[in-house]
């Protein structure tokens, strides 16, 4: 009898980010509806974007931490049972100030993008499963499920609204997708428990998360704060919201828009895996990177919606280049066991940066001039481009030397 196929580690991952980024499409435009419907206002959607933010950053400093010391699929198997908690959570409470809790402690993504608890174990994963020259086209392949899920899963938050000709209220509606977000947590589970288990790393790794890479890391870390924190200004739950206020956004026509913006990224991400083959993965972040920005600021004074969102779908095209070429890139400076650490101590900074600037955001969308969060994100962005070349284009990974 033939024994039943194995599937390579890599697989599993690609199916649980698939899963997990799916329910967070979704859940990055219901969460401003959501807020909204219990009385909310957009300063306090802003705050607790931030509160999800900020609990994010915090746990995935402890998860880096611990992902020297401790077997990576038992440690993604408590993050997941956390994603279960907090979508039970969600659909239950509807006190803002326990929401705000749940919101710190919990796994909600209120970005709709990579920060998220999960991420530095699963690079880690992926990267010890692969050598030099596949690494960058890995993360490519990896990024591309995690980006069309996400686009699917914008497309179903109109789900509510589409149930409510059935009696279903929006509220209700609402809930229900919370549920869902559950019940995609305990399946991200099940994947993450066919991961073969990895002994714990020997020697001063399992006494120092970093060690000789310490340096480069910090500076990664320092420059991807300028970055997380521009990008906080624009969050997808913040956009939706400044969408919904300038232009009336129906939730449906927002859904459509978030999928084709998503379908958009997913597919830059092979061809950001081309580029840095010819021209480098620092090369491929920063002139990707700055053309996106440009669209942003073009955006936010765009005078129709056709053309916003014609910018915002260029910007889409655009502005995720830089997510698979950065997560190799800092996999391949440092050394082996260093890689959950450095994938959490770049992640973390980016988490805290990106956590100070919804609320921020949130208050400008108060202003006169509501496109305020746009404007400052274009020009944070294209600063922190034009650092990183100057300080990183000489430090080259193993597959450019």
């Amino acid at each position: 009898m033939d024994s039943p196929r194995k599937f390579h580690p890599t697989v599993h991952l690609f199916a649980a980010r698939a899963l997990r980024d799916f329910a967070d499409g979704f859940v990055a435009v219901l969460l401003p509806a959501y807020l909204i419907a219990l009385g909310c206002d957009a300063l306090q959607v802003g705050i607790l974007a931030t509160a999800a933010l900020l609990g994010s950053s915090l746990l995935t400093l402890t998860v880096g931490m611990l992902g020297a010391r401790y077997d990576h699929r038992q440690l993604l198997l408590a993050c997941a049972s956390l994603m279960v908690a907090t979508g039970v959570a969600f659909a239950l409470v509807d006190g803002y100030a326990v929401l705000l809790v749940v919101a710190f402690a919990g796994t909600v993504n209120p970005s709709g993008g990579s920060v998220s608890v999960f991420v530095p174990l699963e690079h880690a994963v992926l990267t010890r499963e692969v050598d030099d020259a596949a690494r960058t086209a890995t993360f490519a392949r990896y990024s591309l499920f995690g980006a069309l899920a996400a686009a699917v899963g914008a497309l179903a938050s109109a789900v509510p609204e589409l149930l409510a000709p059935a009696g279903l209220d929006r509220l209700s509606g609402i809930k229900a997708m919370f549920v869902l977000y559950a019940l995609i947590g305990l399946a991200g589970g099940l994947f993450y428990a066919r991961i073969p288990h990895a002994s714990a790393l020997p020697g001063k790794a399992a006494e120092a998360p970093l060690g000789p890479s310490r340096r480069i890391v910090y500076k990664l870390a320092a420059l991807f704060c300028i970055d997380a924190f521009a990008g906080g200004f624009t969050v997808q739950s913040l956009l939706a919201l400044w969408l919904f206020e300038r232009f009336d956004l129906s939730l449906a026509a927002a859904s459509l828009f978030f999928f084709w913006s998503g379908v958009l990224s997913a597919f830059s991400f092979p061809v950001a895996a081309w580029l840095s083959r010819r021209i480098g993965l620092v090369n491929t972040m920063v002139w990707t990177h700055i053309p996106s920005s440009i669209c942003l600021i073009l955006a936010a004074v765009a005078p129709s919606l056709p053309l916003t969102l014609g910018l915002l779908l260029a910007r889409a095209a655009l502005s995720q280049m830089d997510v698979p070429t950065r997560s190799s890139y800092v996999m391949a400076v440092v050394t082996a066991p260093e890689r959950a650490a450095a994938a959490s101590f770049t992640s973390v900074p980016r988490s805290l940066a990106s956590a100070l600037s919804p609320a921020l955001a949130g208050a400008l969308l108060g202003a006169t001039f509501r496109a305020w969060p746009l404007v400052i994100s274009g020009c944070l962005k294209i600063a922190y481009d034009l650092l990183l070349l100057l300080q990183f284009r000489h430090l080259k990974p193993p597959e450019e030397r």
